[in-house]
């Protein structure tokens, strides 16, 4: 299976016609058409159904295409290591994460490093644990940050200094807005909108089981569910600092106990960093509140 020939199917795969994906090739149709049925030739299956109209793509052809991105992606990452001189540090930092303001921390070492290495580019890639994990895992992505305790037992990691706050993103209107904390009881008979992933630490907290409690809704993008709020449909508990509440009509409130995470960047166990990445991970841990976490726990 070639390079050449996966690009070829992804361009047909875009394009969703022979001859619109030819002309974008700069090929002749019958040369197209003959590297695709060679390519389903080579793996036993048929990757597309070729309408009147317009080419659609088999289970095997929509698992071919995101294999595909994924394999010339990683190419693509690999050449810009290797070409990087030994006097310019250039390239790309790849960074997956979730939605946390953790990541100021690794706004403000991108911002440090762009004033020295300008050619350095950021690509910030969202996504729960498990997909960061995933791209983590198969060299998608340079570092990933993950909230929370996750296991730790294939990356390489330094905890970040930083922690997120639970609390409830409602109307500023509402009643429970007078309050300064909120506290599980208080939400007992509210209409919650829960985090998909962390909606089972959160049921923990509210000392409730999952059908004793009235969950209206679940999301995985905060600003998503703030327009539910928005709108009156329940109440998100969320972490801070996500959704800028000023001038608005919804406010944020800690809730009672605290309910408080940590996050970790992480990175494959041996990895090989780019020089880039590398210059990236030095400048982030000389960050003074790396200096701070440390003379804490000194």
């Amino acid at each position: 299976m070639e390079l050449r020939v996966l690009q070829y199917f992804l361009a047909v795969a875009r394009e969703q016609s022979i001859s619109g994906a030819a002309e974008s090739l700069h090929l002749s149709q019958p040369t197209l058409s003959r590297q695709l049925k060679e390519l389903e030739e080579e793996l036993g299956k048929q990757l597309m159904i070729r309408g009147s109209r317009r080419i659609t793509l088999t289970e095997e052809g929509m698992l071919l295409r995101k294999r595909a991105e994924e394999i010339l992606d990683l190419v693509h990452k690999t050449e810009s290591e290797i070409i990087d001189s030994d006097e310019t540090i250039a390239g790309d930092v790849c960074i997956g994460g979730g939605e946390t303001d953790g990541i100021r921390l690794l706004a403000r070492a991108a911002r440090a490093l762009h004033r020295q290495y300008p050619q350095i580019q950021y690509h910030l890639i969202s996504g729960d644990a498990p997909i960061v994990t995933e791209q983590l895992d198969k060299g998608l992505i340079d570092f990933g940050v993950l909230i929370g305790t996750p296991d730790l037992s294939k990356y390489d990691s330094i905890p970040l200094p930083a922690r997120d706050v639970w609390g409830v993103l409602m109307p500023r209107d509402c009643p429970l807005a007078q309050k300064e904390s909120i506290s599980r009881e208080d939400l007992w008979d509210k209409p919650l909108i829960l985090s998909r992933q962390k909606g089972a630490e959160l049921t923990h907290w509210l000392h409730r089981n999952t059908n004793q409690l009235n969950i209206v809704a679940t999301y995985n993008l905060l600003y998503n569910a703030s327009l539910l709020v928005d709108e009156g449909l329940g109440y998100a508990l969320t972490l801070d600092k996500l959704i800028n509440t000023t001038g608005s009509r919804l406010c944020f409130r800690p809730l009672s106990p605290s309910l408080d995470i940590g996050m970790y960047l992480v990175w494959k166990k041996y990895q090989v960093f780019s020089k880039a990445a590398d210059k990236f991970l030095e400048v982030l841990q000389e960050l003074p509140e790396f200096s701070r976490q440390t003379a804490a726990h000194e």
